[in-house]
């Protein structure tokens, strides 16, 4: 019998696909592995990833190379601009230590529930002044560079000074501004800053075009200013960088971010910049067969993965065979038991209530949370379990938990085009990532966001303002660990990961996204240690994601049973999973982008990898 044109179509991509897992097996990878023997940089820019091989090869180590590229990526509005947040987690050689810095800003003074309410809001805004926490990048890569780094600040800002002054934008970020621009032309700052062609066709800087931030330059070069007046007088290095961060939170550039935030709307006052903090941790872990998974805890989405690793430990991933039904069914429904734990659990841990961490990282809790998988169906209504008896405590939120479920959110059906497309950019837009590793040991992974296009300039400071308001809750029944305060942390999505074996760094990752991050990264470590993919593999490889946890975005929605593949999934894999229950849907490229290093220490090497699309780039040497 002749095969009509849509089973051709079906066999076709069926035959693609399994190619592609094949090819990925044999290392026949669309982008080469990026090797090295002194270091490696890479970052969500070409031009950000040269700023670090940059200090690099001035003698700088992982710390100072990733202070470089973090200074480069937010002059560069790569997804983030200078107020937005950094979160990251160090490896020190010397201390064998992994090492978390929190450098989220929080919620300024008189964000409240009752305040956003008044104003008719579900939600923070998307944009704008009152979308933005107190700026928190700045503090976090002073502090990563006093404590952890080398250099100078004066040596690690060169590169993002050079870029203030004039740089070629590039296309991503220059056509980002043409589609955002009623936006920003809501705020003078930024229609001063980003439309230099305001009245023509094209009001956006044009791909290629030097894009000038003179205001920006100034505040880089007033705390190089401070730091070299701290060195003058005899300070040491450390003591100078921090004489820099003092003038940005408590002088004359935090009485400018102040001014310009509440000048265009916002609540920002002096307080609340002099009284935020950057605070260095000690991160959640894990082991899974043996290996050592660090994550920041619930001030991010970072404990996720945790669980999820938990969970699927007590499972035979490799015999399901990759991304076959019954792998992408066992995946799926753990992510949603660990994300539903997350939407209704995770807050800011410096503030009541404390939440309970100890138990949600129980392997024991896990073992009950995997009883409620069913085998072969999916459960549009996976709620929230109870930790809190795995760490010989009592839930003071039962009668909320009751009550929760994520079915209640999902309203995507109902969407227009226009809020269907920002509800799937907040999961998968957002954040950039930067991976630095060195001879001597350091190793560094970084998510850092906020301020991203269309970002509103804070005054004359040349400083995009954060977004990140908008993920926290107004009602203690969605999450009553997250919900707005002055003074407090929203949740956010950013989540860097670090891996130790038998004591050493074994894997360094992190990935661009939204709700999609620790759902990309924890398939990308499967792919390593369960697949024995190598780290390019596993970065270009195929992946799933559900959507059947609340987006941290806009207006917060669920879409249970909404499962993305990649588009040459065979048909086989297809109708299974549509017999369970999933409506699927496809994606072209569905890894990531996620960027990564491995440790050879059989050869003394690295190992580099990026996914097969986006513009994140590395330099090894």
């Amino acid at each position: 019998m002749l095969l009509n044109q849509r089973n051709r179509k079906a066999i076709a991509l069926g035959l693609i696909f399994l190619f592609a897992t094949v090819s990925s097996i044999h290392g026949q990878t669309q982008k080469p592995v990026l090797h090295g023997k002194h270091w490696v940089a890479s970052t969500g820019k070409p031009l950000g990833a040269t700023a670090g091989a940059k200090i690099f090869d001035r003698g700088g180590n992982a710390v100072d190379a990733t202070c470089a590229m973090l200074a480069a990526t937010c002059t560069m509005y790569d997804v983030l601009s200078w107020g937005g947040e950094t979160q990251a987690l160090i490896y020190n050689p010397h201390t064998k230590k992994v090492y978390g810095i929190n450098a989220l800003g929080v919620a300024p003074t008189g964000a409240t529930p009752e305040f956003f309410k008044d104003k008719d809001m579900e939600f923070p805004p998307r944009f704008g002044p009152l979308a933005a926490v107190t700026p928190g990048t700045p503090g976090g890569l002073m502090v990563m560079l006093a404590e952890f780094g080398s250099m100078s600040l004066k040596e690690v800002l060169e590169p993002a000074m050079q870029m203030a002054e004039g740089y070629p934008i590039e296309r991503q970020m220059a056509n980002g501004i043409e589609r955002q621009k009623e936006w920003i032309k809501k705020w003078p700052y930024s229609k001063s800053l980003f439309l230099p062609h305001l009245g023509e066709e094209r009001e956006a800087p044009y791909p290629g075009e030097i894009f000038r931030q003179p205001d920006l330059l100034t505040t880089l070069k007033r705390l190089v200013e401070a730091e070299e007046k701290a060195l003058a007088a005899g300070m040491g290095r450390a003591d100078a960088i921090y004489a820099a961060y003092e003038r940005f939170y408590k002088g004359d550039i935090a009485e400018e971010f102040v001014r310009g935030s509440r000048e265009q709307g916002g609540l920002h006052t002096m307080e609340d910049l002099a009284n935020w903090k950057v605070h260095i941790e000690e991160p959640v872990m894990t082991t899974y067969k043996g290996i050592e998974v660090y994550k920041l805890t619930t001030w991010v989405q970072g404990p996720v993965m945790l669980q999820a690793l938990n969970i699927l430990e007590n499972l035979d991933l490799a015999s399901m065979g990759y991304n076959s039904a019954r792998y992408v069914h066992a995946l799926y429904q753990t992510m949603n038991l660990a994300f539903a734990d997350r939407d209704f659990y995770y807050g800011d841990p410096y503030f009541p209530p404390e939440e309970p961490v100890k138990g949600l990282l129980s392997k024991e809790y896990e073992k009950e949370r995997l009883k409620q998988i069913e085998r072969d169906k999916n459960n549009p209504d996976v709620k929230p379990g109870d930790p809190y008896p795995f760490e010989g405590g009592e839930n003071p939120f039962l009668h909320l938990l009751e009550k929760w479920s994520n079915v209640d959110t999902a309203k995507v059906a109902g969407m227009n085009p226009q809020e269907r497309m920002e509800y799937e950019e907040g999961f998968f837009a957002g954040t950039t990532s930067i991976e630095a590793a060195d001879e001597e040991g350091w190793v560094v992974s970084v998510t850092p966001s906020g301020g991203w296009i269309p970002a509103c300039i804070a005054g004359k400071t040349g400083i995009g303002m954060s977004q990140r308001m908008q993920s926290f809750v107004l009602d203690e029944g969605k999450n009553p660990y997250n919900l707005v305060a002055p003074g407090k942390r929203p949740r956010a999505t950013l989540t860097p990961g670090l891996a130790l074996k038998d004591g050493k760094p074994y894997l360094s990752f992190a990935v661009q996204g939204g709700d999609t991050q620790d759902q990309n990264l924890l398939q990308f470590f499967l792919n390593v240690v369960e697949f024995g993919m190598n780290v390019q593999e596993a970065c270009e490889a195929a992946n799933i994601a559900s959507y059947q946890m609340q987006s941290s975005f806009g207006t917060h929605e669920a879409t249970p049973g909404r499962l993305t593949l990649h588009e040459a999934v065979p048909p086989w894999v297809r109708s299974k999973l549509a017999k369970m229950g999933y409506r699927l849907n496809y994606r072209r490229r569905t890894s990531g982008p996620i960027t990564a290093i491995y440790f050879d220490w059989e050869h003394g090497s690295f190992w580099g990898g990026a996914s097969n699309y986006g513009e994140d780039y590395g330099i090894a040497w």
